[in-house]
């Protein structure tokens, strides 16, 4: 299935580190959200380079992991650390943005264990998958 998928950007992910990232990179910021959201939108295309992975594919869901690089800076989407946890509803064509981090925002040596503790504590619905 290819298209232009909704993209939702939940509470949780706004309130958190997103706004660490306006606060850092200011309009910066603004142009990098629009250009996730692009990406997002069209998430089955992003799936076909190196910067996406499928974490869990379960029923109509997958949660996935992107990374992605801050507008104006001279790092690559793999080098900033910058990540992006979404789940993918593929019956409802919906992305939701569950988490977007800086691997500093973490305090763990485990980036993988701390943020799926963040989703199983922050979003009942998909504790099961991660």
């Amino acid at each position: 299935m290819l298209g232009n998928y909704s993209v939702q950007i939940e509470d949780f992910a706004e309130s958190h580190f997103i706004k660490s990232f306006k606060k850092k990179y200011k309009i910066h910021w603004d142009v990098t959200l629009l250009a996730i959201i692009a990406e997002l939108e069209r998430l089955d295309m992003l799936l076909k380079t190196d910067r996406a992975e499928t974490i869990c594919d379960v029923g109509d869901t997958k949660i996935i992991k992107t990374k992605f690089k801050v507008h104006k800076t001279k790092e690559s989407a793999t080098t900033s650390g910058n990540r992006c946890i979404v789940a993918w509803d593929k019956r409802k064509q919906i992305v939701s943005v569950l988490l977007v981090y800086g691997k500093t925002d973490l305090s763990s040596n485990n980036e993988t264990a701390q943020w799926k503790s963040l989703v199983r504590v922050n979003y009942s619905e998909y504790k099961e998958l991660v």
